[in-house]
């Protein structure tokens, strides 16, 4: 957790919902993939997986002007951090998240703890859960795939950090293709009953917390570490959806409907615990 998430706004709707004061989504930037990104980078992605190029909102000043005010800015980051020590982007594949009780200290994550917040927009998150009656096919437990989103339609913000990592086989340092940039998802323990689901979840931000969340002059570490407590339990709502979702190349709004309960095997309800539908 957090391996999948729904990043359905345009960067108009992003730029207006998060009070962005630059937009900088069109710039090049430099990916890891090998094929183009489907759907494109900066378009609507009903199934964001890692590895992908996805809006994230930070507070910077512009490139060799740090005189310059900072501004807050989407722009396309890659899923998966890449600390600027790496020897290669690899790396990244094995750090899309960070846990929100260690990552002060790990020395994977305090520096850009310490100076690179950033927040990453989606309407919400995936997650399977394992039956505690159902198996598939090889004995294993069936998984039932969750969508997770705000109960007030609003987007979630999920608490993120942001790293650059500098490809010396580059040797120019105004080449795009020199500078590779970098988010992770910071999680924290799952919520009563999303812990149904997983046991763990995004650090969802609230709006009062943007600003501070997104200063990379705050260094009180003492009061990013009270950002990085979770919230009262109440804010999400959670159903199942189509195991469709769990094929990167599957995409669209139809990811996010409802499953019907005939078609569910095993599952727990979050709300309840219930069981619902039969282990075959």
């Amino acid at each position: 957790m957090c391996g999948r998430y729904a990043a359905t706004a345009n960067p108009d709707e992003l730029t207006l919902e998060f009070e962005v004061d630059d937009d900088r989504v069109a710039e090049p930037s430099r990916s890891v993939l090998v094929n183009p990104q489907s759907p494109p980078p900066g378009t609507p992605d009903h199934n964001m997986a890692p590895t992908k190029q996805a809006p994230v909102v930070l507070t910077r000043s512009p490139r060799g002007e740090s005189d310059a005010p900072a501004t807050r800015q989407l722009r396309l980051l890659t899923w998966g951090l890449v600390p600027s020590w790496s020897k290669d982007p690899r790396s990244g594949v094995r750090m899309i998240n960070a846990r929100a009780e260690s990552v002060l200290e790990k020395p994977a994550y305090a520096k850009a703890a310490a100076r690179r917040r950033c927040l990453v927009p989606a309407r919400g998150w995936y997650e399977w859960q394992a039956s505690p009656t159902a198996t598939d096919a090889k004995g294993k437990p069936l998984k039932q795939p969750f969508f997770t989103c705000r109960g007030d339609g609003a987007s979630c913000a999920f608490a993120g950090l942001y790293e650059f990592w500098r490809d010396p086989a580059v040797s120019d340092g105004d080449d795009p293709s020199a500078w590779l940039t970098t988010f992770t998802i910071i999680t924290t323990e799952a919520e009563p009953g999303l812990d149904r689901i997983h046991d763990r979840q995004p650090l969802v931000l609230e709006p009062a917390q943007f600003d501070d969340w997104l200063d990379p002059d705050l260094s009180d570490l003492g009061h990013v570490a009270d950002l990085l407590q979770t919230h009262a339990a109440g804010r999400f709502t959670a159903y199942p959806v189509s195991r469709a979702v769990s094929s990167n190349r599957s995409n669209g709004p139809q990811l996010l409907d409802p499953v019907p309960e005939s078609e569910l095997h095993g599952v727990v309800d979050p709300t309840t615990g219930e069981i619902i539908g039969s282990p075959t």
